[in-house]
């Protein structure tokens, strides 16, 4: 299992989304595991993500936002899979989603051992393995280098609420930006596009993993909004975080300044 084989899965799943037209069918088939409404395009790629592996053979826990956790006994290694990240997007037409698969080798997102994200408009492939760099299309990436201008992504689940909390950080922001999906934010920060990414609502585990890794490996600067590291926290279904990603420590820790006395 290697970054090859995630990337053949992504662009089986780029091809069948590429085939349909994901707002023309938006009859949801119900909730999945993680309380959101599954739609056909979510059911779609996380089928063609879990046979897959299981063809294969892999002995993995894994952890998927429609189907939920599944843990076998004597397995230390975990799948961890947002089939479709921006499923709202999605079924509204608005071209901006993805698919995220990561697997960690052990108990906490320290452990997260490869990271890959599919941009499933134009095909864009994001990957990491960890200590091995961060990739876009087999070309080695890196965050943003010049200290202006200052570009701000977010995501909210409850926006009257968090944009509260976070609006004063934008007072460094020139630019900023609300896309939809979490896994492409952490995907184009890791490339240089963005300059900060805040979940001020906790992100789920399936959301951020591979892009956490990712923009690691990108030489990010990553802790919740609180500036606390989040490695320890558990590969579990449950494990939610905010995320404040930042393209080095001096402008995170400007971020943190504003957000404190906030």
């Amino acid at each position: 299992m290697d970054i090859e084989f995630l990337r053949n899965i992504g662009r089986k799943i780029y091809k069948e989304v590429s085939k349909s037209k994901p707002q023309f069918n938006i009859n949801a088939l119900g909730k999945g595991a993680s309380g959101d409404m599954t739609f056909p395009i979510d059911k779609m790629a996380e089928d063609i993500i879990i046979e897959s592996f299981e063809k294969e053979g892999f002995n993995l826990n894994i952890i998927a936002e429609e189907r939920g956790s599944k843990i076998v006994h004597g397995s230390n290694k975990t799948l961890i899979i947002d089939p479709i990240d921006g499923s709202k997007n999605a079924i509204s037409g608005i071209p901006f989603f993805s698919t995220s698969i990561a697997i960690a080798e052990g108990n906490t997102l320290n452990s997260l051992n490869i990271g890959y994200i599919i941009n499933l408009i134009n095909g864009d492939e994001f990957y990491a393995e960890r200590n091995r760099g961060a990739f876009l299309n087999g070309q080695k990436i890196g965050v943003q280098k010049e200290e202006k201008p200052v570009i701000v992504a977010f995501e909210a689940s409850n926006p009257h609420i968090a944009l509260k909390e976070i609006l004063p950080m934008f007072k460094i922001a020139s630019r900023v930006r609300c896309y939809g999906s979490t896994a492409l934010d952490l995907a184009y920060l890791s490339m240089g596009a963005l300059s900060i990414f805040i979940t001020p609502t906790p992100s789920r585990i399936f959301d951020f993993s591979a892009g956490i890794l990712i923009a690691k490996e990108s030489k990010a600067f990553i802790t919740n909004i609180k500036g606390e590291n989040i490695d320890e926290l558990p590969i579990d279904f449950k494990t939610r975080t905010t995320l404040l990603v930042c393209r080095d420590k001096e402008l995170s820790y400007l971020a943190l300044e504003l957000l404190n006395k906030a």
